[in-house]
């Protein structure tokens, strides 16, 4: 399976969105998602816990010991491995930092448990950067840019999404012992309360990506706020249990997309504003420190 299929089979929105980038930065988005997408499918997978912790490690210790191959080496690659070796090759392609990989890693990792239970908002958060956050500053490098502002808003993106992810899985994670939120429509509510802040300190972030790549950035994140705001449709646990996944098909998308080019005019006439999430910043730095990755 290539970078591409992980795309279009797994991540239909962001895949949507791609359409709107150049080839070349297409396929270097492929490959970040492909990355993260071995990642998940160790933690996700049926197999017993030590499997899945043994192949985890497997990989990780792949990653860290993956710098220069030879083409004889590359040839020799499993497909796992061709992936990670292609995200080191574009980590250095683009100066992204291994810190920030190294967070992603430690994020998965910590799906690797018999039950999973996050206690507070603050852990919520920390968890939210770690698989998601971090997405958002990688992005940014694919995408060329380095204002501090900008990236910072990258992290909050990612944030957002990951959130309303949570929000969106509930009852497929309690089914596999995890629980980010408690299995109510009142903290549903509150978790997507919480990403809308984050989508709202994203948008000037946007402002500062090269012209090229605003729309396709601009997409995605209307897109997959579209599906937080399909779920509080729902109104109480019982309608959301009954909808099964939540998504957004491609005639909403088509709308979204078209919404998204009065978006794309606002970014250049709505004023930048300082970043709005320093509090939830300065919690997540409590952990990890985010001036360092940015």
């Amino acid at each position: 399976m290539t970078n591409k299929n992980y795309l279009a089979i797994f991540a239909k929105s962001f895949n949507w969105a791609g359409f709107f980038l150049p080839k070349k930065i297409y396929e270097d988005c492929a490959k970040l998602y492909a990355f993260c997408r071995v990642l998940d499918n160790v933690a996700d997978e049926e197999n017993n816990l030590d499997s899945k912790i043994e192949r985890f490690n497997k990989i990780k210790s792949f990653y860290k010991n993956t710098y220069a191959l030879s083409n004889k080496e590359i040839r020799s690659l499993d497909k796992n491995e061709m992936i990670i070796n292609d995200m080191v090759a574009l980590a250095e392609k683009n100066k992204i930092k291994r810190i920030i990989l190294d967070d992603l890693i430690d994020g998965v990792s910590s799906d690797l448990k018999k039950k999973i239970h996050v206690n507070s908002v603050k852990d919520l958060l920390i968890y939210s950067y770690k698989v998601a956050g971090t997405v958002g500053l990688m992005m940014s490098k694919i995408l060329n840019v380095n204002d501090r502002r900008a990236l910072k808003g990258a992290i909050d993106l990612g944030i957002a999404m990951q959130l309303t992810n949570i929000a969106r899985d509930v009852v497929e994670d309690k089914k596999m012992n995890r629980e980010y939120i408690k299995p109510d429509f009142e903290n549903i509510r509150a978790t997507l309360k919480l990403s809308e802040m984050f989508y709202d300190s994203s948008f000037s972030s946007i402002q500062k990506i090269p012209f090229r790549y605003k729309f396709s950035i601009i997409v995605a994140r209307r897109i997959y706020r579209q599906i937080g705001r399909k779920i509080l449709q729902k109104g109480n646990m019982e309608n959301y249990e009954k909808s099964g996944k939540i998504y957004v098909n491609n005639f909403e998308k088509i709308y979204q997309t078209i919404i998204s080019l009065f978006d794309l005019m606002l970014v250049y006439v709505k004023e930048i504003e300082p970043h709005q999430r320093i509090k939830e910043h300065a919690i997540i730095s409590q952990e990890v420190d985010l001036d360092e990755r940015i």
